[in-house]
């Protein structure tokens, strides 16, 4: 099992796989590569016979890149990471980071997997993923990918939900330079939050918040408490994510602290609903009605009464 982000940041733990399932893969696509081989010789011997010996040799030498380049870049940009034989054994390639792999990615793999497999009959690929520890071949290093098992069961930290009162503030939020790394370390810091003692929550959580902070604008309202803060960057991110892929956008919904989380003025979760009371949504927040969370603080999170 490894760690992987995807690109919200969400760590998933999936089954890398190794020499074995990768070698039968990679026969079913040799298989394949070595037929098409064949029926592009006929069609080339065919040609050759009626043109002139250099087209045919520039027409046979394009045809056998397009094979064992082409396919495989072909396929493992078109399928997210898949080629005939990982589907058939159910392997994906995937980002170092979880993501799908892009052109880039599986064109490196591509021209490296001419070196390591083709010319060295697979001596290299062999031995570099011998070496590694996640089962890695040289086109894999170079490209910054890994690959996995997609059917077995995946272990996912919940998705952090956006706190209401901040789900009109996050839209103006400027996410560009956030990078993943610190985007899954207030994920984590969030989910395993209880794990952690009081003074080393408050110290984790303050230098996460601030690091958040330095590379994104605008700053959050007064009063907003660090959990809220995290898990509304984090929703917000998660929902463009959704919307650049063609998807609806991440659910809104309400959200309370992560377990055993404090902060002063706000006492730790109890079991049950949430124990703030939500703010309207959209900015400037307007006064709710009825009397206010905290008399004075204009601060949606603070505790009733």
């Amino acid at each position: 099992m490894s760690d992987l982000v995807t690109g919200d940041a969400v760590v998933l733990e999936l089954r890398l796989a190794k020499l074995a399932s990768r070698s039968l893969a990679l026969t079913i696509d040799l298989a394949v590569q070595f037929a098409a081989l064949l029926a592009v010789s006929f069609v080339v011997s065919g040609v050759g016979a009626s043109v002139d010996g250099a087209l045919g040799a520039a027409l046979g030498l394009s045809f056998l890149v397009a094979v064992i380049v082409g396919y495989p870049v072909t396929m493992e940009t078109a399928t997210r990471g898949r080629s005939l034989g990982k589907m058939a054994l159910g392997l994906r390639v995937v980002r170092e980071d979880g993501g799908p792999v892009r052109f880039r990615q599986a064109f490196v793999r591509g021209l490296l997997s001419v070196v390591e497999i083709w010319i060295s009959l697979g001596s290299i690929a062999f031995i570099a993923s011998l070496a590694s520890s996640q089962g890695k071949r040289l086109g894999d290093y170079l490209a910054g990918t890994v690959v996995v098992h997609e059917r077995v069961p995946v272990a996912a930290n919940p998705v952090a939900l956006m706190p209401p009162p901040l789900a009109g503030w996050a839209t103006t939020l400027d996410l560009s330079r956030l990078p993943d790394d610190l985007a899954l370390a207030a994920r984590q810091f969030l989910s395993r939050a209880a794990e952690l003692s009081p003074a080393a929550r408050e110290d984790m959580g303050s230098r996460i918040v601030a690091a958040v902070q330095s590379v994104t604008t605008p700053p959050p309202p007064p009063g907003t408490p660090p959990w809220a803060y995290l898990a509304a960057v984090l929703a917000e991110r998660r929902r463009r994510d959704l919307l650049r892929l063609g998807g609806p956008g991440a659910p809104g919904g309400a959200t309370s602290p992560p377990p055993g989380y404090s902060h002063p003025g706000y006492p730790p979760r109890p079991a049950g609903p949430p124990s703030y009371v939500p703010a309207p949504q959209a900015p400037p927040p307007a006064p709710s009605p009825g009397p206010p969370a905290s008399e004075g603080s204009g601060n949606p999170f603070a505790p009733p009464g």
